[in-house]
């Protein structure tokens, strides 16, 4: 029971972290639109929400592109938070992506438009939860042998490497496409110094088991005491 309380924390943790990197891929063009001068002529609304998940719209000058992101994180199929967001886009960030590790899932809608004021809406929910027949390896504890159903448009297998506390853990599931290629692979690796390699066969990420270190566990539980 220690042991799988254990594990258990050390997975919330990356969890968090990749949920950290998904929020900065979207909030990093809006903190540039604020900082460079102004000359533009497109009208959006701006909207990124604080610890509450609230937040008001208002009135930007963006260069190109208006842009909605709703974000809906998922643990043991309990719903964790849903995050809308509103900000001046770019062509990379105007996709439908799900990140799938089995206990934990992200699902990602972004949409785009060039007309004044033209994200006013918010995304509606998704509802890709059906099995699309593609499986691929999961871990549980430490691990990684179990098969994942994949769902939605999770065509891809994706197996990642994260820092924790200075010690590398093994994440394996499904993933979409648009996780693993391009610019969100790029934002969601680079910063928080995780591998992530995606796959097209089912299965194909390899089964394994992985031992976590003490010093992993007892630093990843002394991270959720202090920053929880």
């Amino acid at each position: 029971m220690i042991t799988d309380k254990c594990c258990n924390s050390t997975h919330t943790i990356s969890f968090h972290l990749l949920q950290l990197q998904v929020k900065m891929y979207f909030i990093v063009p809006i903190l540039v639109s604020v900082l460079l001068p102004k000359a533009y002529s497109l009208k959006c609304f701006e909207c990124t929400p604080g610890q509450s998940g609230t937040c008001t719209d208002k009135e930007t000058d963006c260069p190109t592109q208006c842009g909605n992101m709703r974000t809906t994180y998922y643990m043991g199929g309990t719903k964790l938070s849903d995050v809308n967001m509103k900000f001046c886009s770019v062509p990379a960030q105007c996709l439908t992506a799900s990140l799938n590790f089995g206990m934990m899932r992200t699902m990602i809608a972004s949409t785009c438009c060039s007309t004044d004021l033209c994200n006013s809406q918010s995304i509606p929910e998704s509802t890709k939860t059906t099995p699309n027949g593609k499986k691929c390896f999961t871990c549980t504890g430490t691990d990684c042998t179990s098969d994942l159903n994949c769902v939605g448009d999770e065509d891809r297998c994706i197996s990642t490497t994260v820092n924790t506390g200075g010690e590398k853990m093994t994440m394996k599931g499904c993933a979409s496409k648009s996780i693993c290629v391009g610019d969100v692979s790029g934002a969601l690796g680079s910063a928080i110094g995780m591998d992530m390699k995606c796959c097209e066969g089912n299965l194909c990420n390899n089964a394994q088991s992985i031992g976590l270190s003490l010093l992993l566990l007892v630093t990843s539980m002394v991270s959720v005491a202090l920053f929880h």
